[in-house]
């Protein structure tokens, strides 16, 4: 990175979450079924004979983007779902400790009857709610995945975390 300091001028908000899958229809019934979103609309495929893709995308000159589905998630969040073919791509998620690895953490109101339900229908879920301790005392979490190995996180803090009532510090000065 260059020397140049602050944030980028003009953030708002996150706009959507961009996730490659194996099979646009299993991801489909994922988003709309278990997660609750409402399906948007259906774009591509999208290929080029030229570099637009490595240029824009950051694939391979030779990918194909065969569809994506964007979904919406209670009114708000967006989720841009694409497959792809390529001659060479990864079939396994990162785990968290991995460069690159990540996870979505999704609200509920109630998280053991939303533990409840991902085990009913048969998901991987691991261990039992954890309760956080510091700042974030208040949350309960776990962390579950989506049937092609993405992770997900359940949080919730109905009386709120701990951060949010305790008196802030400033930051130390340099």
């Amino acid at each position: 990175m260059k020397s140049a300091t602050g944030p980028i001028p003009g953030i708002t908000r996150v706009d959507h979450f961009g996730v490659t899958v194996p099979d646009l229809e299993e991801a489909r019934a994922f988003f709309v079924d278990v997660l609750g979103c409402e399906y948007m609309y259906t774009l591509g495929p999208f290929r080029h004979d030229d570099h637009w893709m490595s240029e824009h995308l950051n694939v391979a000159d030779d990918t194909v983007m065969r569809r994506l589905h964007f979904f919406r998630l209670a009114g708000q969040a967006i989720f841009e779902v694409f497959e792809y073919e390529a001659a060479e791509h990864n079939l396994s998620p990162p785990r968290n400790s991995d460069v690159g690895g990540h996870h979505v953490a999704l609200y509920v109101t109630d998280l053991d009857a939303a533990v409840d339900h991902l085990r009913s229908l048969g998901l991987t879920v691991f261990g039992e709610p954890t309760a956080s301790k510091g700042p974030s005392e208040g949350q309960r979490w776990i962390y579950f995945l989506a049937p092609w190995g993405m992770q997900f996180e359940l949080v919730s803090y109905p009386g709120g975390k701990a951060f949010d009532s305790a008196p802030r510090e400033a930051p130390a000065k340099e």
